[in-house]
Parts: structure tokens; sequence; C-alpha cells
């Protein structure tokens, strides 16, 4: 993929200049993320560059589709329902592994959330190293002709619908826990929002607040929602001044339901050359002989959980709920980035954004992983090098 970049930056890599990339990271809140940083972008073609946008697309269009509400009210049913949901999704991570098939290298729908994603921390990424590698301000990690302002400008548009900074709050569960907490450190630096914890909102009738760093009261009028509820249900510990069930005064950026409606859940519903061959359990008619070719996957997790990949028949007929799980065709990373030493795979996640008001979503940037291991993640990437998240970087 753009050759001649890739070659370009490989000669210009030192280790010393690596550390030092992460070091300017590090310096900005004295904290260095706990995942790991990957030493190079990825260098997409406009060839890749535009199918990864047909099959976003593809994802945008099934979305829209009329009947779409009530093929996913399921996925509440089973889950948890909140009130108060608006028409669409107000962010989007659609996730394709870069792969093989037939010789061409195709982009392959490995996820798809309903769900915020790093998109400050990409933002300042993308500064970091160029500040490092200054001829990669000849490329961009942004979409439909934004910058740097534009992509700040549409964020702040999202989250903030035209409150006041201080109305409007990140919120998640122990933010200071969280591998993801510096894209709320950067999230608060450029958005000006504070980061709370759920057990610190506080309830007055159906109205939410918090307390400033004075110790006032200020009433949250929109909330940034970061929390997962797969990990809210099993955290019987915390204490909650309110449900998320109740019905608040408050407005939601990404609200909760659309977490279940845009997840594994439609992946058996989506047809075409770039989506995989997914099956509910439900639907199997007969168990396959080539298991070793499948992965099975819970249809609600995060992070990878309760993904089985090494497949025995035995894993499948022990699922109680086979509604809840999918049975996904196995697919064919290609390694296409030339390391010092050796191939590396990529998945890329394109990020989109989906104010209200919007009729259509607008896709704003992207986040990539490398891998050298089997699968993407980190316990197939542990003790490796040029492994681990980064991001796209397109021609003008």
């Amino acid at each position: 993929m753009l050759k001649n970049y890739r070659e370009f930056f490989n000669s210009q890599f030192s280790q010393e200049k690596y550390l030092a990339f992460l070091d300017d990271i590090r310096r900005d809140f004295d904290y260095l993320p706990t995942f790991r940083i990957a030493e190079t972008p990825f260098f997409i073609s406009k060839e890749l560059q535009a199918k990864l946008m047909e099959g976003s697309q593809q994802v945008i269009d099934f979305i829209q589709k009329p009947g779409f509400k009530a093929l996913t009210e399921k996925s509440l049913a089973v889950n948890s329902s909140v009130p108060k949901e608006d028409g669409h999704p107000q962010f989007m991570a659609i996730d394709f592994g870069i792969c093989e098939e037939n010789g061409e290298i195709v982009p392959k729908l490995i996820e798809v959330q309903g769900f915020p994603s790093i998109f400050n921390f990409q933002m300042n990424l993308f500064e970091k190293l160029k500040s490092h590698y200054p001829f990669l301000g000849e490329l961009t990690p942004y979409l439909n002709g934004m910058d740097k302002d534009s992509y700040l400008e549409k964020l702040k548009e999202v989250i903030l619908n035209g409150h006041p900074k201080e109305n409007v709050v990140l919120l998640e569960i122990e933010p200071e826990k969280q591998n993801t907490k510096i894209d709320f450190y950067y999230c608060k630096q450029d958005l000006g929002i504070p980061i709370i914890c759920v057990t610190e909102v506080i309830k007055k009738g159906d109205t939410l607040f918090y307390k400033d760093e004075a110790g006032s009261l200020i009433e949250i009028k929109r909330l940034y929602n970061r929390v997962i509820f797969d990990e809210l249900e099993l955290r019987k510990d915390l204490i909650l001044d309110f449900s998320f069930s109740d019905h608040l005064n408050v407005e939601w950026a990404g609200h909760p339901n659309w977490f279940f409606r845009v997840s594994k859940f439609i992946l058996p519903y989506l047809k075409g050359e770039y989506f995989i061959e997914s099956t509910l359990l439900s639907e199997l008619e007969e168990i396959p002989e080539d298991l070793e070719n499948y992965v099975l996957k819970p249809l609600f997790s995060f992070s990878g959980t309760g993904v089985v990949f090494h497949v025995k028949k035995s894993d499948v007929e022990a699922v109680q709920e086979k509604d809840l799980y999918v049975l996904q065709k196995k697919v064919n990373y290609a390694p296409i980035i030339q390391a010092p030493e050796g191939m590396i795979k990529a998945e890329v996640r394109i990020l989109a954004v989906w104010p209200e008001k919007d009729e259509n979503p607008t896709f704003m940037s992207n986040l990539v992983r490398l891998s050298r291991g089997e699968m993407i993640g980190v316990k197939f990437n542990k003790d490796k090098d040029w492994v681990g998240g980064t991001i796209g970087l397109f021609e003008h």
C-alpha cells in the first residue's frame, strides 16, 4: 500500500525515534496508554480507501432501511432498553479486516458498533506522528475532505449539541481505570467537558447533576455516554444515584440502545462482497464439519470477550441461548504491511458521527490495529513489535 511512503517511512524509522514519539504522548498528561501504540501508520491506497467507503456505506444503507428498528427490537429485549431513544446512532465504528480473496485485497466487515470510539485520541495521535515524521503531513487520516479544524467542529456538534461545555459530561465507569482513558483526557482538553464516573452523578427529581472542582452543583443536560452495559451489569459493587432505565431530563450523545441494535446482532443479515458469512446458532441447520474455518461469537460482548477462535463441536452444542451466538466464517487476513522484519496484518475501523438533525452520518477518520498473530488483539501479539493501535493515512 503506497509503496513509496512505506519505503521512506521505514528508512526514517529508528527505535530512538519511536521512544521519543511515545514520550511525546506521555508528556501531555504524564500518562502513556496501557494499550500498545504501533510504530507505524498504515498507508492506504485510493483503491482500498474506496472499498472501505463502499463497505461502510452498505452498512449505513442497511441501518437506514425502514424495518431496521423492528428487526433489532429483540436486541433490546434480551439486554436493556433505555428511554428517549433517538432516530439513529450518533456514533459508528465499522471494523474491517484487510483480507485476501482470490488474489485481491478486500476489506471484510468484522464488527460494527453504534458506540463512540477514541475520536479525540486519533486526532492527536496524527499530530504527534507528524511532529516526528513531518512528511506525513502530505497525507491525511480524515475523510470527506476534512481537516483537523472541521473534524473537531463536527465532533463538538455531535457531543455538545449546542450546550455549554460545563453542562455536557463524558460518562464512564471509573474512568481513571479504563484502557481508553487517554481518549477521555484529550476529549476534556479539546472540548472542555468534564469526565464523570457514574457514581458521581447526583439525581434530583428527573434531573442529573455533578459537582465541579469548586463543589458547586452543575446540571447535566447531555451525556457523552462511554458506559458499556456489560461492565455495568458486572459491577454490583457500584452505588448509583440514578438508573439508565429512569425517564431522565437529559439528552444522550450516543444513546445506549444503539450499542445493542448496531452490533454483531446485524452480522447475519448483511450480505455482499464486504461481509462474512455469519449464521445465528438458532438458524444453523447442521454444525459444519470444517469448524476450524469458523469463529464462535456472542452477539453482545465488548473487546472480544467470549469469542471462541478454535471452535469444537462441543462448543457449539454447549451454547444454551442459541439466538445470542453467531458462527462466523474465518477470513484470511493479508500480511500487507512491510515491517523491518516480516509482514504485518491490519484491521481498519472507520469512524463516523451522526448528529440527531443530520439525515446521513459523516465519515470522519479511522483507527487501525496491526497484528502479527492469527487474530487482531493483545493476547495474539504479546511481546511483538510493529503491532498495536495506530492510524490509517490516505492520499489527498
